[in-house]
């Protein structure tokens, strides 16, 4: 059973270069699990974090670097009024 997941608010795109077959089975498996593929590929991101850290996930929590990035970005925002 899938339990549905609050919403994350912020989002950003991630890009990748995989195998035009591989791409195409993805789809059809997503399609038939009724699930988009960014759906699909945001489960095993969630999968992979909370393997390699061992707590779950939750949207609220940032990492150092993340944090660091986020500032970053705020402040060249701000910068440019």
């Amino acid at each position: 059973m899938i339990l549905p997941l609050a919403i994350e608010e912020r989002t950003a795109r991630l890009t990748i270069l995989i195998d035009p077959r591989k791409k195409e089975l993805f789809e059809r498996l997503c399609a038939e699990e009724d699930a988009t593929p960014s759906q699909v590929v945001r489960r095993l991101l969630r999968r992979y974090i909370e393997e390699r850290t061992g707590k779950p996930w939750t949207p609220s929590e940032e990492s150092p670097g993340v944090a660091r990035m986020n500032r970053s970005a705020t402040r060249r925002r701000s910068a440019g009024r």
